[in-house]
């Protein structure tokens, strides 16, 4: 019995770690898929900003983030002790029963610091082509420090929306997707649109992204990611019982972002008149997001109508929020990740029989105002104290240069070279 228990111990550590490892490997999706929506001479900034945000996040929720949100929402647990001390014996997890870790606690670490770069990566995305490096970089140590686990307490670590409301996320519409949406829309609105975006008398120009292509081998890598994320937060696979739902989760996950593209395809070339490759990518993006709150209960057919309403939904909010609210978001992200994320936590209701309505709703409505507020406080001062935009000039002449000091692409922009 001794050696089942350690097996299945080391096989639930195993797998926790290999969706861990997808997980982590969305971080590469965003870079590609932002590198690919915004002008090649952005190019060279949004790279480092998402492998800056990626290392500030891990290294953050490592030194207060994780205990903020798994010790009691005041930052001692088994945190940083457990960090830098022995793992579970045989011991502890044979004599544990029912109650025992299936997984090491680091494993639960690496799972959970992932997650936390995803809601910040989305914010990348929405500020791009005009926010100053280090200013982004300094609201990305508040965020992974502070705002993200505070809200995640709440919800995963036994705070009040677990506790007293009921909310239900299996794996994170609200609590990671929304999350970051809302602290995305908070830095777009202090920081403003990008020049030209806007015109006289409404008028809206369109600013194309550099390289379709890497764009969409971002969201096929996002795709994958997915999986991980999704699925890992099973949290085991070492019985029946639970290798069926891994099963069924990734069945689902795969089935949302497919009806997702297929529905924002469908509704773009019935709107625009064009099948529009980026509302797709979006599309399939917003599928992935829709199904992230509950892919265990719905049956495949139902979790293929719940990506195809996100891929409908994230097609009309982008419309929306650029030509009539002229809120300017180069990649998107505000609609993939809060307008599907709203809908995704919604869609709970569709087949989980022990949420409520009520639960969800005040789940979103805490969620968004925490980090919409808390973000929009840290963005403003920000502002007023080091500044968060680059000169017009520096914006016309692109980021890279004046940020990085090198460009992506200096082949096609240098004559002679």
């Amino acid at each position: 019995m001794e050696q089942i228990t350690e097996l299945s111990y080391a096989l639930d550590t195993f797998y926790f770690l290999i969706a861990g490892a997808f997980v982590m490997w969305m971080a590469a999706g965003f870079t590609m898929l932002e590198a690919g929506l915004v002008r090649a001479k952005n190019t060279a900034e949004i790279l480092t900003k998402n492998v800056g945000l990626y290392s500030i996040a891990c290294l953050m929720y490592m030194i207060c983030g994780y205990g903020i949100m798994y010790g009691d929402g005041n930052g001692i647990i088994p945190g940083i002790s457990m960090l830098g001390a022995a793992d579970n014996t045989v011991a502890e997890v044979t004599a544990g029963g029912e109650d025992a870790p299936y997984y090491s606690n680091l494993a639960d670490f690496f799972f959970q610091v992932v997650f936390v770069a995803t809601a910040m990566s989305i914010v990348s995305g929405a500020v791009a082509e005009r926010m100053k490096l280090w200013s982004f970089f300094a609201f990305a140590v508040v965020m992974t420090a502070v705002i993200y686990p505070v809200q995640g307490y709440w919800s995963w670590g036994g705070g009040f929306l677990d506790e007293v409301v009921g909310y239900s996320d299996y794996a994170g519409s609200g609590i990671v997707h929304m999350a970051g949406a809302a602290a995305a829309l908070a830095g777009v609105l202090v920081l403003g649109a990008r020049k030209g975006k806007y015109g006289a008398g409404g008028a809206v120009h369109a600013i194309p992204g550099s390289n379709l292509p890497l764009a969409t081998l971002g969201t096929f890598i996002l795709w994958m990611g997915w999986f991980g994320f999704n699925g890992g937060s099973e949290l085991k696979v070492s019985d029946v019982e639970s290798a069926n739902a891994v099963a069924l989760v990734f069945t689902n996950t795969n089935l949302a972002a497919a009806a997702g593209l297929v529905a924002a395809l469908i509704l773009a070339k019935l709107w625009f008149g064009k099948a529009d490759l980026t509302m797709a990518l979006n599309g399939a993006l917003a599928g992935l997001v829709s199904i992230t709150a509950d892919p265990l209960s719905p049956t495949p057919l139902l979790a293929i109508i719940i990506g195809l309403v996100g891929g409908l939904l994230v097609v009309s909010s982008i419309v929306l929020l650029d030509r009539k609210l002229r809120i300017d978001d180069p990649v998107g992200a505000i609609s993939v990740h809060g307008t599907a994320g709203i809908w995704g936590v919604l869609a709970v209701l569709l087949s989980n029989g022990e949420a409520t309505i009520v639960g969800q709703l005040v789940g979103l409505a805490v969620i968004f105002a925490w980090v919409f507020l808390f973000s929009m406080a840290v963005w403003f001062g920000l502002k007023v104290t080091v500044g968060i935009r680059v000169s017009e000039q520096q914006e016309y002449e692109g980021v890279d240069l004046h940020e990085c000091g090198l460009e992506a692409y200096p082949e096609f922009t240098k004559a002679g070279d």
